[in-house]
C-alpha cells in the first residue's frame, strides 16, 4: 500500500505540474472530416483529461501551403470546428473552450525535397492545448473522476447514508434502482420513487457536494455510446445531466452538484442494466454554520 501510495503521489504531481497538455489531430488534403484512426487518438486524449480539473480548452486549426488564403482560413476553421464537436459528443462541457480558430496555412519549411510530403502531412491538423486548474481549495480540488475504484469495495453507501450523515469525501453511491431506458438518457418509470427520494435527501444535506457520474453498457473500448434521441455519442454524461437536471429542479443548489460522463470505463459485469446506471461521488462536505 505505501508503495501504492507514492506511485500515485508521483502521478498526480507530474499530472498538476504540467502548465499545459497538448495534442495534434491530423487531416487529410482538403478534408476537415476527422480520420478514424485520429478519432480513436483523440478519444485516449480525452479519456486522459478525466483525471484533472480543466480550466480552459483551446483549438487551433491549420491547412498546409497549397490553396488561396480563403479557402485555406476557411478550412483551417472548419477544421477546428471539427474537433470542437467531438469534443461535445464525448461529454466536455462546451464552457471550457475558450478559442476555436481557423488558423490559415503553415508556410513550408524543409531541408530535402524528399520531406515535403511528409511536412505537409504534419501541416493539415489541429492543435488541442488544454490549461488545467492549479489545486487550490479543498473544495475545488477534489477528484472528481474515479481515482480509486476499489476505496468503497467493502462498504456500500447509500442515499440513507447521507441522511444519518454517514458519509466522507471520496464515497461513492451506485444508486442501484435508478436504471435507464436502453439507448436513452431518461430513466424507467420505476426509478422514479428514487430520484425522489434522493432529491428530499439532498435537499435538506445543504453542506453536502458532489459529482453525478453516468455509465453505459455494452460499448467496446471505453467509448460512450449513441442517445438515440440526439444521435450523439455522449449517452453517459447525457444520463449524468439528466439526473443533475431533475435534481436541480427539486430544490437541489446547482453550486453544489457537477456531471460527468464516464463512458464504459468502469463496467460491473452481469446484467447490462446494471452498466446502465449513475453513481454519486461526494466531494465536499462543507462545516455545518
Amino acid at each position: 500500500m505505501k508503495y501504492f501510495l507514492i506511485i500515485f503521489l508521483l502521478i498526480n504531481t507530474s499530472i498538476f505540474s504540467q502548465s499545459e497538455l497538448k495534442h495534434d489531430v491530423y487531416f487529410n488534403t482538403d478534408e476537415y472530416d476527422v480520420p478514424l484512426t485520429e478519432e480513436n487518438r483523440l478519444l485516449l486524449f480525452i479519456s486522459s483529461l478525466d483525471t484533472i480539473t480543466i480550466d480552459k480548452i483551446s483549438i487551433y486549426g491549420f491547412c498546409d501551403d497549397r490553396g488561396t488564403n480563403d479557402y485555406n482560413l476557411e478550412l483551417s476553421q472548419n477544421r477546428a470546428d471539427a474537433i470542437k464537436m467531438m469534443f461535445a459528443d464525448y461529454g466536455i462541457d462546451q464552457n471550457l473552450i475558450t478559442n476555436v480558430n481557423g488558423k490559415g496555412e503553415i508556410l513550408l519549411k524543409v531541408l530535402k525535397e524528399d520531406e515535403v510530403n511528409k511536412v505537409r502531412g504534419l501541416n493539415r491538423k489541429v492543435e488541442i492545448i488544454v490549461k488545467p486548474k492549479k489545486l487550490a481549495t479543498k473544495e475545488k480540488n477534489i477528484e472528481e473522476t474515479v481515482v480509486d475504484k476499489t476505496s468503497n469495495k467493502d462498504k456500500k453507501i447509500t442515499p440513507e447514508d447521507i441522511a444519518n450523515g454517514n458519509i466522507k469525501t471520496g464515497d461513492k453511491i451506485r444508486l442501484d434502482k435508478i436504471y435507464f431506458k436502453t439507448n436513452y438518457s431518461y430513466v424507467t418509470s420505476d426509478s422514479k420513487k428514487t430520484l425522489e427520494k434522493l432529491a428530499k435527501i439532498l435537499v435538506a444535506k445543504k453542506n453536502v457536494y458532489f459529482t453525478i457520474q453516468g455509465h453505459v453498457c455494452c460499448t467496446q473500448n471505453s467509448r460512450d455510446a449513441v442517445d438515440k434521441r440526439t444521435q450523439k455519442r455522449n449517452l453517459s454524461v447525457a444520463r449524468a445531466k439528466y439526473i443533475y437536471d431533475y435534481l436541480a429542479r427539486k430544490g437541489v443548489d446547482k453550486k453544489r452538484m457537477k456531471y460527468v460522463g464516464l463512458r464504459r470505463k468502469f463496467p460491473l459485469g452481469g446484467d447490462p442494466k446494471y452498466d446502465r446506471r449513475v453513481e454519486i461521488l461526494i466531494t465536499y462536505i462543507a462545516d455545518k454554520k
